[in-house]
């Protein structure tokens, strides 16, 4: 059984050179977005300090936030989805770096606040509001913002999960923000 070869596949026509080449329109959503990459590019370099990590992170931003974008979104909409997007590769960026998740990572940076003298005044104050909240709203809350525990150490210490104290600590904290101290 022999076959005949057979002819070459004919090469498609292209353009003549010189000839210029219409492309499809971009979005106008596509083209806010490209506009805003080179303020997402300073906003990551600011936060990484290295130029090649701020080029990369930046492209992840396009990558994954101008697919999702909406036709017909105002340019503060896209704007903000872009930081949205850029705070999250931010937060990935930064928890691999350091071999945290990124949950312990906001809580530790949450947490690293100059100390600064308090007035006697705020201090009876706080002490006027804890003592008003039940025993595990004031311990949370004592362990957190008081002695500066992580939400991992709070939970080992009150023996409870991650989630459970972030619930007692928001609930803490709206308990706190009723308190009347005038009374």
């Amino acid at each position: 059984m022999t076959s005949e070869p057979r002819p070459p596949d004919p090469v498609p026509e292209g353009p003549e050179q010189g000839q210029v080449v219409e492309l499809p329109a971009a979005s106008r959503v596509a083209d806010v977005a490209i506009d805003e990459l080179e303020m997402i590019y300073a906003f990551i370099y600011s936060r990484v300090g290295n130029r090649a990590d701020a080029e990369d992170l930046t492209q992840q931003v396009a990558m994954k936030a101008i697919p999702r974008l909406r036709q017909g979104a105002p340019a503060s909409a896209v704007r903000g989805y872009l930081f949205a997007t850029a705070r999250s590769v931010l937060g990935g960026f930064w928890s691999t770096r350091l071999g945290l998740s990124e949950s312990e990572l906001h809580d530790d940076l949450a947490m690293a606040m100059p100390q600064a003298g308090y007035s006697e005044e705020s201090v009876e104050r706080v002490r006027r509001i804890l003592q008003q909240l039940s025993d595990n709203y004031r311990r949370v809350l004592e362990l957190r913002f008081l002695h500066g525990y992580s939400l991992k150490e709070v939970a080992i210490e009150m023996r409870s999960t991650v989630g459970a104290v972030k619930v007692m600590q928001l609930r803490a904290l709206r308990a706190a923000a009723k308190v009347r101290l005038d009374g």
